[in-house]
């Protein structure tokens, strides 16, 4: 069985990679032009979820602010 800790760091992997995903799929389509579409505006939620996480991170010391 995992440790916790392992638990976090895999968690914390998980988010950071699905945040830097969901950049690139919102970079792909505003150079489409795309920014209306209800798929960018859903991507913009999840970013705003996961940046919220990721300064959770930061705020309780357990991750750098230099990502």
């Amino acid at each position: 069985m995992a440790t916790r800790e392992e638990q976090f760091e895999k968690m914390l992997s998980s988010v950071l990679s699905e945040y830097e995903d969901v950049l690139g799929k919102m970079e792909k389509l505003k150079a489409e032009n795309k920014v209306k579409t209800v798929t960018y505006r859903q991507l913009m939620a999840t970013k705003l979820t996961l940046q919220n996480i990721i300064s959770r991170y930061e705020i309780y010391g357990l991750l750098d602010k230099k990502r």
